[in-house]
């Protein structure tokens, strides 16, 4: 399947925005075999094609999740408030670059990126103000954050605590997928095993401690926006999720102990139908092999829950107004592909972070979409579809030769060393530019229907220096009254455990309560394990 695709095109022949050849017309034998037990089934049920709720959207609409972050914690607080009064029913917090490196805003390396793509979180005090008077106990609160995940969850954890909530009823959702750090987005601090360490001890800790938390969202959606097609970010992602669960079992965990509590985070791009398919494949993958190989026997780990943003790359600069009609599309193939949880993309996130006026726009298509178009009212109604059950198998086929692949790499962290996913996707990415160097694909007002223009007409929201200032002279402040004797003994326990091997997360988590900072904890890291320098591809 992953060859044929790739071989010269045929003229005449149209194909989806994977390469996968299409037909004009698909009937019954284009499905030979095809069981609708075994291939399908009732929603609800094993291999949960058609959704993993036997009543999906008419027992519960899908979470909206619109992602928020930019400035110091006191902005990112106020827009969390502004989208809960408007009717968005879960929390999605992005962190400033520095944040994500692991790097104070002191620091010299974060010099002019304070605030700038999220909200700048150095310290416990940060994530009190960050979070503050929000119902940290009725309210799902995602993190978009892998490098130094560990550490901002301990933060957001030792924030709950100080407020009394119990622990055990904390719902919400930690991005700390490092896979795909390696693989696409590369907001890395040290090299893949000891990264993947960090994350077993989050995961036995979490299991005991914080049991509804998920502790992975295993995310496709970076993979995707680095260049991969559909099928290559089915296949990695999922290929990802599968190495997780080898991990957790390596750190003594009984898989039903801990699989419930994994997620899934699934790009919507632009090719309608093939996304579709994408999310209906990626389920019956998982169910089979989570019931088949795995041995699950808590029907909650067979079923994959994802939660799915619009596509970023498929934003444009010119004609910014077009970005709202391809979110629309893009956020309803998420819905009849059967999401939990959804961030629609503002128009304006190809030139800056979302103004507000744009945030409220991308919260009402998802409430129209849900309210008044009625795709909400059957569950899965392009079941049966033959063009779509075919590309479904196609996808699924597609991402099992990949599976075959990476095994006989070594599995995915073997992979990562030799750098086979990375060449995987800039291979993808230039087979993309060049049918948009082409004109086979067409963007409309990016590479078709252009039109002359100066400039942006829309409001664009910027982050001046002021952001980077105050949340400098904050940190100083809090290094001048912490008890800094504190801070180095519990650096030092942590530094001692990291290299003994010991459970790390609740020597992270006396750090934090003792307001070390990100990059402090991140530099212990750093000083014990090295940085790391991905191997060159071509």
């Amino acid at each position: 399947m992953v060859q044929e695709i790739l071989k010269p095109k045929i003229d005449g022949i149209k194909y989806s925005l994977s390469d996968i050849p299409l037909k004009a017309v698909y009937t019954t034998e284009d499905l030979p075999g095809w069981d609708y037990e075994t291939d399908l089934g009732d929603p609800g049920s094993f291999p949960y094609t058609r959704g993993i709720h036997h009543n999906m959207y008419l027992g519960k609409l899908w979470t909206m999740r619109q992602f928020a972050g930019y400035g110091g914690p006191e902005e990112t607080n106020a827009r969390f408030k502004y989208l809960l009064t408007q009717g968005q029913t879960g929390l999605s917090t992005a962190f400033d670059l520095p944040t994500l490196m692991g790097y104070d805003s002191d620091d010299p390396k974060a010099h002019g990126e304070v605030g700038v793509c999220g909200v700048a979180v150095d310290s416990l005090e940060d994530v009190e103000i960050l979070y503050a008077d929000l119902p940290l106990d009725q309210v799902s609160t995602s993190m978009t954050i892998n490098g130094p995940a560990v550490i901002v969850l301990a933060m957001f954890l030792a924030n709950a605590q100080k407020r009394g909530f119990d622990l055990k009823k904390l719902n919400g959702t930690l991005q700390n997928d490092i896979f795909k750090e390696y693989i696409a987005q590369k907001t890395y601090l040290v090299p893949p095993r000891p990264a993947l360490k960090l994350i077993q001890d989050m995961m036995v800790f979490c299991t005991k401690e914080v049991p509804r938390w998920n502790t992975i969202s295993v995310s496709g959606y970076h993979i995707r926006e680095a260049g991969a097609t559909a099928i290559q970010e089915l296949a990695f992602t999922l290929a990802d999720g599968f190495a997780y669960v080898d991990a957790g079992i390596e750190a003594g965990l009984e898989v039903d102990d801990f699989v419930p509590r994994l997620s899934f985070f699934f790009n919507a791009h632009i090719d309608f139908f093939e996304e579709i398919a994408k999310y209906r494949a990626a389920r019956r993958i998982w169910a089979r092999k989570l019931r088949n190989h795995y041995k699950a026997k808590d029907e909650r780990s067979w079923k994959l829950r994802f939660h799915t943003q619009t596509a970023g790359c498929s934003l444009t600069a010119p004609q910014p107004e077009n970005n709202i009609i391809r979110t629309a599309i893009e956020a309803l193939a998420g819905v009849l592909g059967g999401t939990q949880s959804l961030h629609t993309n503002s128009m304006d996130e190809v030139l800056g972070l979302p103004t507000e006026k744009a945030a409220h726009i991308a919260l009402r298509t998802q409430q129209i979409i849900a309210y008044e178009t009625g795709v909400a009212g059957v569950v899965d109604p392009l079941a049966g579809s033959y063009y779509v059950e075919w590309l479904t198998n196609q996808m699924e086929a597609g991402a099992c030769e990949y599976f075959k692949k990476i095994e006989e790499l070594g599995g995915v962290m073997s992979g990562i060393e030799k750098g086979f996913f990375m060449k995987e996707i800039a291979d993808a990415a230039y087979r993309f530019q060049q049918k948009l160097d082409s004109g086979e694909f067409t963007f409309v007002g990016l590479t078709g229907y252009k039109e002359e223009a100066s400039g942006p007409k829309i409001d664009i929201l910027k982050i001046g220096p002021e952001y980077e200032q105050r949340q400098c002279q904050r940190l100083e402040k809090l290094k001048q009254r912490r008890d800094n004797s504190e801070v180095e003994s519990a650096l030092c326990a942590l530094e001692s455990g990291l290299a003994s091997g010991a459970n790390s997360f609740p020597l992270i988590l006396q750090a934090v309560k003792a307001y070390a900072t990100v990059g402090e904890i991140s530099n212990v890291m750093r000083r014990l394990w090295g940085a790391y320098r991905e191997p060159s591809v071509c």
